[in-house]
């Protein structure tokens, strides 16, 4: 994998590493997607099929270098989340940085989509942090406390996700690794809280009628600045400050 801006280099594995660590001290937050050229972010409703090897590479640094990972539950229910399982080498990775030895899954949901079996509260290795509001069935929300999930509540009516990502700050998880889908990434952009793109583009043209990256909310566009540009294979692997 190499390097085409801002500068020209081949890169070895310690150089991923501190381009793809998150900023401390404070929170930062930063969403991966993989979007073929023309600009899907899912082949039959999974990104799955769209991701190359250099990919899963920056995928597993975003997920290795992470506190806590965030996802919608509807992108967690379709893309079959179980929990994270770091192997040897990311393990290795995680002892290296300081880190705890498995980050926890955040699922944010309306209660809709999540059932209180789904399988990325009942095959986690740690507790899965489920956030949702007020607004939630208080049965549901029992039902996956019983279940092993820590039930954060950020809202009223509605999830704040300002109060989300502050609380799970509070609670030392600063490194937050978002996975989408489209709908949660509209509203983090709209909610402001949004530090970095990390944007995978995928030597594919799938065509069809597949969602953009960002998908639901209306709001000013967001001003990008682009921070590096990694090329492996066709793939690219683009990295952008939001402002």
């Amino acid at each position: 994998m190499h390097e085409i801006f801002p500068g020209t280099r081949e890169l070895a594995e310690t150089d991923l590493e501190a381009m793809y660590a998150y900023r401390t001290p404070g929170r930062w937050l930063a969403v991966n997607f993989v979007s073929s050229a023309d600009g899907a972010v899912t082949v039959e409703g999974r990104s799955a099929s769209l991701s190359t090897p250099a990919d899963r590479v920056v995928y597993r640094l975003g997920n290795d270098l992470a506190d806590v990972v965030l996802v919608g539950a509807g992108t967690a229910v379709a893309e079959g989340f179980e929990g994270m399982r770091p192997d040897a080498r990311s393990a290795d990775r995680r002892r290296r940085h300081g880190l705890a030895p498995i980050p926890p899954v955040a699922v944010v949901t309306t209660g809709r989509s999540l059932r209180a079996d789904a399988p990325v509260i009942t095959k986690a290795l740690v507790p899965t942090i489920v956030i949702t509001s007020a607004a939630t069935d208080p049965d549901l929300r029992a039902a996956w406390t019983a279940a092993g999930a820590d039930v954060l509540v950020a809202g009223t009516d509605a999830v704040d996700l300002p109060a989300a990502v502050s609380t799970l700050a509070g609670r030392g998880l600063t490194r937050i690794d978002c996975e989408g889908g489209p709908h949660l990434f509209a509203s983090l952009l709209a909610a402001g809280v949004v530090d970095e793109l990390r944007l995978t583009i995928a030597p594919f043209l799938v065509a069809g009628d597949a969602p953009r990256a960002a998908v639901g909310e209306d709001f000013d566009p967001a001003r990008l600045e682009l921070l590096s540009v990694l090329e492996d294979d066709g793939t690219l692997m683009l990295r952008y400050l939001v402002h």
